[in-house]
């Protein structure tokens, strides 16, 4: 039984499911906009929240943990660019706008970005 328990599977095993919301939040720091799923926006958005609350803070321990998640090239954009943007701001850093249904499947689609 899943009783609370948050997190969406996507249908993968726990190391691809790891795979995919890293590569999510990779190109979201990079790109600071992605089109995708709307259930797979919702995992993102969480968890880019956190690595931003945490890239705030920008001392070693912040930098230590997210050299752990993510590439060295969106660390140093993360705690260099996107956090300073954010000082003032108390959560909130992302915004999702649903798009539609995917033509194919059917799916919900979605823009996921970082507010300005």
């Amino acid at each position: 039984m899943r009783h609370l328990k948050k997190r969406r599977k996507f249908g993968r095993k726990k190391d691809q499911r790891k795979a995919l919301l890293k590569a999510l939040v990779n190109n979201l720091v990079l790109k600071e906009k992605i089109k995708t799923t709307e259930a797979k926006a919702k995992e993102t958005s969480k968890i880019i929240e956190k690595f931003i609350t945490k890239a705030k803070k920008n001392n070693l321990t912040a930098k230590r943990f997210l050299t752990r998640y993510l590439s060295q090239k969106v660390v140093k954009k993360l705690i260099e660019e996107i956090a300073p943007r954010y000082k003032e701001r108390n959560g909130g850093y992302t915004r999702i706008i649903k798009l539609g249904l995917r033509k194919s499947d059917g799916a919900k689609m979605a823009i996921i970005e970082l507010i300005k």
